[in-house]
Protein backbone atom coordinates (compact mmCIF):
# COMPACT_ATOMS: atom_id res chain seq x y z
CA UNK A 1 0.00 0.00 0.00
CA UNK A 2 1.47 3.25 -1.03
CA UNK A 3 0.47 7.29 0.58
CA UNK A 4 0.46 10.32 -2.04
CA UNK A 5 2.54 12.92 -0.27
CA UNK A 6 2.91 15.52 -2.83
CA UNK A 7 1.82 15.13 -6.62
CA UNK A 8 3.35 12.32 -8.37
CA UNK A 9 4.95 11.22 -4.95
CA UNK A 10 4.07 8.44 -3.25
CA UNK A 11 5.79 6.74 0.20
CA UNK A 12 6.07 3.30 0.20
CA UNK A 13 7.13 1.99 4.37
CA UNK A 14 9.03 -1.08 4.09
CA UNK A 15 10.19 -3.54 6.82
CA UNK A 16 13.84 -4.09 8.48
CA UNK A 17 15.07 -6.80 10.61
CA UNK A 18 16.65 -3.77 13.51
CA UNK A 19 15.38 -1.60 16.13
CA UNK A 20 15.14 0.65 13.73
CA UNK A 21 11.98 -1.53 11.98
CA UNK A 22 11.21 0.31 8.90
CA UNK A 23 12.45 2.35 6.00
CA UNK A 24 10.49 4.49 3.53
CA UNK A 25 10.89 4.18 -0.41
CA UNK A 26 9.99 6.38 -2.84
CA UNK A 27 7.87 6.16 -5.95
CA UNK A 28 7.91 8.91 -8.35
CA UNK A 29 5.52 9.21 -11.37
CA UNK A 30 7.70 9.44 -15.04
CA UNK A 31 6.02 10.10 -18.11
CA UNK A 32 5.15 6.29 -18.89
CA UNK A 33 6.11 4.68 -15.85
CA UNK A 34 7.00 4.98 -12.34
CA UNK A 35 10.93 5.86 -10.62
CA UNK A 36 11.57 4.05 -7.40
CA UNK A 37 14.29 6.03 -4.53
CA UNK A 38 15.79 3.07 -2.72
CA UNK A 39 14.93 -0.34 -2.66
CA UNK A 40 14.56 -1.80 0.72
CA UNK A 41 16.97 -4.95 2.65
CA UNK A 42 16.67 -7.97 0.38
CA UNK A 43 14.08 -10.27 2.67
CA UNK A 44 11.04 -12.23 1.50
CA UNK A 45 8.65 -9.93 2.88
CA UNK A 46 10.52 -7.12 1.26
CA UNK A 47 10.20 -8.66 -2.39
CA UNK A 48 6.43 -9.55 -1.60
CA UNK A 49 5.81 -6.18 -0.50
CA UNK A 50 7.26 -4.91 -3.63
CA UNK A 51 5.57 -7.29 -5.78
CA UNK A 52 2.11 -6.18 -4.43
CA UNK A 53 3.07 -2.35 -5.43
CA UNK A 54 3.99 -3.11 -8.89
CA UNK A 55 1.20 -4.86 -9.54
CA UNK A 56 -0.14 -2.32 -11.77
CA UNK A 57 3.17 0.08 -12.04
CA UNK A 58 5.87 -0.17 -14.34
CA UNK A 59 8.70 0.57 -13.08
CA UNK A 60 11.31 2.62 -15.19
CA UNK A 61 14.71 3.29 -13.29
CA UNK A 62 15.48 3.02 -9.55
CA UNK A 63 17.80 5.89 -7.46
CA UNK A 64 20.01 4.40 -4.84
CA UNK A 65 20.64 7.39 -2.18
CA UNK A 66 23.80 5.04 -0.68
CA UNK A 67 25.31 1.51 -0.47
CA UNK A 68 23.71 0.64 3.04
CA UNK A 69 21.63 -2.72 2.57
CA UNK A 70 18.49 -1.39 3.45
CA UNK A 71 18.74 1.14 0.36
CA UNK A 72 20.51 -0.96 -2.15
CA UNK A 73 19.48 -4.36 -0.83
CA UNK A 74 17.14 -5.55 -3.37
CA UNK A 75 18.74 -3.12 -6.58
CA UNK A 76 19.58 -6.46 -8.27
CA UNK A 77 16.47 -8.34 -8.17
CA UNK A 78 14.44 -5.20 -9.07
CA UNK A 79 16.59 -4.89 -12.43
CA UNK A 80 16.32 -8.44 -13.33
CA UNK A 81 12.38 -8.01 -12.34
CA UNK A 82 11.67 -5.01 -14.47
CA UNK A 83 14.36 -3.60 -16.29
CA UNK A 84 14.56 -0.84 -14.52
CA UNK A 85 18.70 0.23 -14.24
CA UNK A 86 20.50 1.47 -11.53
CA UNK A 87 21.53 5.10 -10.86
CA UNK A 88 24.11 6.02 -8.26
CA UNK A 89 27.10 7.93 -7.47
CA UNK A 90 30.13 6.51 -8.07
CA UNK A 91 31.26 6.60 -4.25
CA UNK A 92 28.16 4.50 -3.24
CA UNK A 93 28.73 2.14 -6.03
CA UNK A 94 32.48 1.70 -5.56
CA UNK A 95 31.87 1.35 -2.00
CA UNK A 96 29.03 -1.62 -1.92
CA UNK A 97 31.55 -3.66 -4.22
CA UNK A 98 34.40 -3.55 -2.21
CA UNK A 99 32.12 -4.63 1.23
CA UNK A 100 30.68 -6.78 -0.37
CA UNK A 101 33.43 -8.20 -2.07
CA UNK A 102 35.63 -7.77 1.00
CA UNK A 103 38.10 -6.43 -0.54
CA UNK A 104 40.90 -4.54 2.21
CA UNK A 105 40.25 -2.09 3.86
CA UNK A 106 36.42 -3.08 3.52
CA UNK A 107 36.83 -6.44 4.48
CA UNK A 108 35.71 -7.53 8.42
CA UNK A 109 39.29 -7.83 9.55
CA UNK A 110 40.42 -4.17 8.59
CA UNK A 111 37.32 -3.42 10.59
CA UNK A 112 38.31 -5.31 13.78
CA UNK A 113 41.76 -4.17 14.02
CA UNK A 114 40.61 -0.50 13.80
CA UNK A 115 38.07 -1.56 16.82
CA UNK A 116 40.67 -3.28 18.40
CA UNK A 117 42.66 -0.32 17.83
CA UNK A 118 40.57 1.80 19.66
CA UNK A 119 39.99 -0.11 22.75
CA UNK A 120 37.30 -2.48 22.14
CA UNK A 121 37.39 -5.67 23.80
CA UNK A 122 38.16 -9.17 22.68
CA UNK A 123 34.20 -10.77 23.84
CA UNK A 124 32.64 -7.55 21.43
CA UNK A 125 35.06 -8.54 18.51
CA UNK A 126 34.47 -12.19 18.66
CA UNK A 127 30.68 -11.46 18.40
CA UNK A 128 31.22 -8.75 15.39
CA UNK A 129 33.20 -11.57 13.50
CA UNK A 130 30.86 -14.16 14.11
CA UNK A 131 28.34 -12.00 11.92
CA UNK A 132 30.77 -12.71 9.28
CA UNK A 133 30.18 -10.58 5.92
CA UNK A 134 26.58 -9.51 7.17
CA UNK A 135 26.43 -6.91 4.19
CA UNK A 136 26.44 -9.32 1.70
CA UNK A 137 23.28 -10.88 3.50
CA UNK A 138 21.47 -7.85 3.03
CA UNK A 139 22.75 -7.13 -0.75
CA UNK A 140 23.35 -10.32 -1.97
CA UNK A 141 24.07 -9.35 -5.62
CA UNK A 142 24.46 -5.63 -7.37
CA UNK A 143 23.88 -4.77 -10.73
CA UNK A 144 26.78 -5.08 -12.79
CA UNK A 145 26.36 -1.83 -14.40
CA UNK A 146 24.78 1.76 -13.13
CA UNK A 147 24.13 5.34 -14.21
CA UNK A 148 26.44 7.44 -12.46
CA UNK A 149 24.75 10.54 -10.75
CA UNK A 150 26.96 13.55 -9.93
CA UNK A 151 26.32 16.54 -7.63
CA UNK A 152 23.94 19.30 -9.54
CA UNK A 153 22.66 16.89 -12.01
CA UNK A 154 18.92 17.44 -12.63
CA UNK A 155 16.72 14.32 -13.67
CA UNK A 156 13.91 14.77 -15.77
CA UNK A 157 11.01 13.19 -14.04
CA UNK A 158 7.33 13.30 -14.90
CA UNK A 159 6.82 17.04 -15.21
CA UNK A 160 9.17 17.43 -12.22
CA UNK A 161 12.74 18.06 -12.22
CA UNK A 162 15.00 17.25 -9.70
CA UNK A 163 18.02 18.24 -8.38
CA UNK A 164 20.83 15.82 -7.40
CA UNK A 165 22.72 17.37 -3.96
CA UNK A 166 25.94 14.70 -2.82
CA UNK A 167 26.61 14.98 0.98
CA UNK A 168 28.98 13.13 3.40
CA UNK A 169 29.44 11.67 6.53
CA UNK A 170 26.66 8.72 7.18
CA UNK A 171 28.12 7.52 3.26
CA UNK A 172 30.74 8.42 0.71
CA UNK A 173 28.18 10.14 -1.68
CA UNK A 174 25.00 9.82 -0.19
CA UNK A 175 22.57 11.19 -3.03
CA UNK A 176 19.22 13.21 -1.67
CA UNK A 177 17.20 14.70 -4.44
CA UNK A 178 15.33 18.18 -4.71
CA UNK A 179 12.15 19.38 -6.50
CA UNK A 180 12.24 23.06 -5.86
CA UNK A 181 8.39 22.83 -8.48
CA UNK A 182 6.99 20.42 -5.29
CA UNK A 183 9.22 22.16 -2.39
CA UNK A 184 10.25 18.47 -1.97
CA UNK A 185 13.62 16.99 -0.42
CA UNK A 186 14.21 13.45 -0.43
CA UNK A 187 16.94 13.27 2.47
CA UNK A 188 17.54 9.48 2.32
CA UNK A 189 19.32 9.20 5.46
CA UNK A 190 21.40 13.03 5.54
CA UNK A 191 18.01 14.58 7.60
CA UNK A 192 16.22 12.19 9.68
CA UNK A 193 13.13 13.64 11.99
CA UNK A 194 13.43 12.53 15.42
CA UNK A 195 17.09 10.55 15.44
CA UNK A 196 20.59 11.55 14.39
CA UNK A 197 21.53 9.81 11.75
CA UNK A 198 24.80 7.66 11.99
CA UNK A 199 27.69 8.69 11.36
CA UNK A 200 30.96 6.51 11.47
CA UNK A 201 34.98 6.41 10.57
CA UNK A 202 36.15 3.93 8.75
CA UNK A 203 39.14 1.73 8.83
CA UNK A 204 39.60 2.58 4.71
CA UNK A 205 40.40 6.02 6.00
CA UNK A 206 40.59 6.71 9.84
CA UNK A 207 41.80 10.04 9.45
CA UNK A 208 38.40 11.23 8.06
CA UNK A 209 36.73 13.72 9.89
CA UNK A 210 33.46 12.54 8.77
CA UNK A 211 31.41 14.39 11.32
CA UNK A 212 33.07 17.50 10.19
CA UNK A 213 31.64 16.48 6.24
CA UNK A 214 28.25 15.29 7.94
CA UNK A 215 27.53 18.90 9.74
CA UNK A 216 28.90 20.82 6.57
CA UNK A 217 26.63 18.93 4.46
CA UNK A 218 23.53 19.38 6.32
CA UNK A 219 24.15 22.97 7.07
CA UNK A 220 24.12 23.52 3.07
CA UNK A 221 20.63 22.01 2.79
CA UNK A 222 19.61 25.38 4.62
CA UNK A 223 19.70 27.25 1.51
CA UNK A 224 16.54 25.13 0.78
CA UNK A 225 13.61 26.88 1.24
CA UNK A 226 12.34 26.90 5.02
CA UNK A 227 8.57 25.42 3.63
CA UNK A 228 10.18 22.31 2.35
CA UNK A 229 8.86 19.12 2.86
CA UNK A 230 11.40 16.73 3.69
CA UNK A 231 11.04 13.30 2.53
CA UNK A 232 13.51 10.95 5.07
CA UNK A 233 14.20 7.25 4.64
CA UNK A 234 13.01 6.77 8.48
CA UNK A 235 10.63 8.28 10.36
CA UNK A 236 7.88 10.75 9.18
CA UNK A 237 7.72 13.10 6.55
CA UNK A 238 8.23 16.86 7.95
CA UNK A 239 8.51 20.44 7.32
CA UNK A 240 11.30 22.77 9.39
CA UNK A 241 14.21 21.59 7.82
CA UNK A 242 15.83 25.03 9.04
CA UNK A 243 14.79 24.27 13.02
CA UNK A 244 16.10 20.34 12.30
CA UNK A 245 19.37 21.18 10.50
CA UNK A 246 20.16 23.52 13.67
CA UNK A 247 18.72 20.58 16.45
CA UNK A 248 21.68 18.20 14.68
CA UNK A 249 24.48 20.78 14.71
CA UNK A 250 23.45 21.48 18.49
CA UNK A 251 22.86 17.90 19.01
CA UNK A 252 26.81 16.74 17.57
CA UNK A 253 28.14 19.60 19.52
CA UNK A 254 26.59 18.95 23.00
CA UNK A 255 28.22 15.18 22.22
CA UNK A 256 31.04 16.59 21.83
CA UNK A 257 31.23 18.54 25.08
CA UNK A 258 30.43 15.62 26.89
CA UNK A 259 33.31 13.46 25.33
CA UNK A 260 35.85 16.66 26.38
CA UNK A 261 34.85 16.46 29.54
CA UNK A 262 35.24 12.61 29.63
CA UNK A 263 38.72 12.68 28.03
CA UNK A 264 39.84 14.71 31.24
CA UNK A 265 41.49 11.19 31.65
CA UNK A 266 42.93 9.52 28.40
CA UNK A 267 39.85 7.26 27.00
CA UNK A 268 40.01 5.43 24.28
CA UNK A 269 36.69 4.93 21.97
CA UNK A 270 35.39 1.89 23.38
CA UNK A 271 35.63 3.54 27.19
CA UNK A 272 33.58 6.54 25.98
CA UNK A 273 30.73 4.52 24.51
CA UNK A 274 28.74 4.86 27.73
CA UNK A 275 28.99 8.70 26.91
CA UNK A 276 27.79 8.84 23.97
CA UNK A 277 25.38 5.98 24.08
CA UNK A 278 23.35 5.83 28.01
CA UNK A 279 21.63 2.69 26.69
CA UNK A 280 22.60 -0.96 26.68
CA UNK A 281 24.41 -1.77 23.24
CA UNK A 282 22.40 -5.22 23.52
CA UNK A 283 24.06 -6.68 19.89
CA UNK A 284 26.90 -6.92 17.47
CA UNK A 285 25.16 -4.60 14.97
CA UNK A 286 24.92 -1.87 17.56
CA UNK A 287 28.21 -2.44 18.46
CA UNK A 288 29.11 -1.29 15.06
CA UNK A 289 27.75 1.45 14.46
CA UNK A 290 28.52 3.10 18.20
CA UNK A 291 32.06 1.79 17.80
CA UNK A 292 31.90 3.87 14.50
CA UNK A 293 29.98 6.71 15.70
CA UNK A 294 32.70 7.41 18.77
CA UNK A 295 35.65 7.27 16.69
CA UNK A 296 34.41 10.21 14.49
CA UNK A 297 33.41 12.44 16.84
CA UNK A 298 36.99 11.65 18.91
CA UNK A 299 38.72 12.43 14.83
CA UNK A 300 36.72 15.55 14.75
CA UNK A 301 37.79 16.83 18.14
CA UNK A 302 41.12 15.89 17.46
CA UNK A 303 41.51 17.45 14.16
CA UNK A 304 39.54 20.51 15.61
CA UNK A 305 42.86 20.64 18.40
CA UNK A 306 40.40 20.01 21.45
CA UNK A 307 41.98 16.55 22.67
CA UNK A 308 45.18 15.06 21.45
CA UNK A 309 45.89 10.87 21.21
CA UNK A 310 48.48 8.29 22.22
CA UNK A 311 48.91 4.73 21.42
CA UNK A 312 50.23 2.62 24.23
CA UNK A 313 50.67 -1.46 24.48
CA UNK A 314 48.52 -1.60 20.85
CA UNK A 315 45.30 0.94 22.29
CA UNK A 316 44.27 4.22 21.22
CA UNK A 317 43.45 6.78 23.83
CA UNK A 318 42.54 10.99 23.72
CA UNK A 319 42.80 13.31 26.28
CA UNK A 320 41.56 16.46 26.67
CA UNK A 321 44.44 19.10 25.35
CA UNK A 322 43.47 21.10 28.21
CA UNK A 323 43.55 18.94 31.29
CA UNK A 324 45.59 19.71 34.41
Amino acid sequence: MTLVVAPGVEWLRMPLPFALDHINLWLLEDDDGWTAVDTGIALDNVRDAWKSALRQRRLLRQIVTHFHPDHLGLAAWLEAETGAPLLMTLGEYTVAQLIAHQVPPYDIESMLGFFRLHGLDEERIAALARRGNAYRRGVPAIPATYQRLIDGDVLKIGSCSWRVIVGHGHAPEHASLYCDELRVLISGDMLLPRISTNVSAFSASPECDALGLFLKSIASLKTLPGDTLVLPSHGRPFRGLHARVDELVAHHAARCDDLIKACSQPRSAAELLPVLFPREISDAHQTMFAMGEAIAHITHLEQARRIERATENGVTRFINIHSE
